[in-house]
């Protein structure tokens, strides 16, 4: 998921923001009630636990991504992928069935914008011509519905739903629109891309230092028994505009670019 604040993840300056899967910082207070059974949890799934908390219904980690207590009980079955010094990652299962269609609808409290930006994402994902697809719907139950908030916490602009779990993607993500504050198509797509990517089995492209994105001192999100298999292709330098950084600037569009294509079509 990513912290998208005006960076994604960050701490950050005043170009930084979150959206997507961030904070706008890292500062929230570390929960004091996670038990060392639930942290052992958390790192046999290849997450780092110094920013583990408790939230109503499981946990949260990297400050935007939710962990049922279903996942967490599940069994470690995951690969990291790698683009560069900066990698593209996945973890736990994958979506499966493919070739398949994810159904995707947007809650009625987001305005005109908002429902533009879900297209637009859907948009950048099926121009990628992946075995994954996505087509948004209107009435019924979709696969990854897009949630309103008025608050996820300081300075959070979204949340992911966790990810795959029995083959299926996670059950969609929330917005925080009063944070987000914009009315940039772009850069909302931007943030919904990002959530959706955490929901299909995603993990932050600057896994294993945060700070390339967030700034601040270097930070690994944890990598505990996961492999890592570099994509064939993919260049062995930093990795700058991935949608899948953890931070993102403020307004910043960051549409996929040649190794995102390179990892999506990897894993889809």
């Amino acid at each position: 998921m990513f912290k998208f604040s005006s960076l994604l993840v960050l701490g950050a300056s005043a170009m930084l923001s979150l959206a997507g899967c961030q904070k706008a910082q890292d500062t929230a207070t570390q929960p004091t009630a996670v038990s060392n059974d639930v942290k052992a949890q958390v790192q046999a799934l290849g997450f780092g636990t110094s920013d583990l908390k408790a939230v109503d219904g499981g946990y949260v980690v990297e400050g935007d991504i939710f962990l049922s207590p279903e996942l967490l009980a599940s069994k470690s079955d995951y690969k990291m992928l790698r683009v560069g010094a900066d990698e593209q990652y996945r973890t736990t299962n994958l979506v499966t069935g493919l070739p398949r269609v994810l159904t995707v609808s947007i809650s009625s409290q987001f305005n005109s914008t908002y429902v533009s930006a879900i297209d637009e994402a859907i948009r950048r994902y099926n121009a990628a011509s992946l075995q994954l697809t996505f087509r948004r719907i209107t009435s019924g139950t979709a696969d990854l519905p897009v949630k309103y908030s008025s608050n996820l916490g300081t300075g959070v602009l979204g949340q992911s739903g966790g990810f795959p779990s029995g083959g299926n993607p996670a059950p969609g993500f929330t917005l925080v629109p009063n944070v987000i504050n914009s009315s940039n198509i772009n850069y909302i797509a931007t943030i919904m891309a990002h959530e959706m990517g955490h929901c299909i089995g995603f993990r932050h492209t600057d896994y294993m230092n945060r700070a390339y994105s967030c700034g601040g001192s270097a930070s690994n999100e944890g990598a505990s028994t996961v492999g890592a298999i570099q994509i064939p292709g993919t260049p062995a330098s930093a990795d700058p505009n991935s949608w899948m950084l953890a931070c993102v600037g403020n307004g910043v569009n960051r549409p996929f670019n040649t190794n995102d294509v390179t990892a999506l079509n990897y894993l889809y």
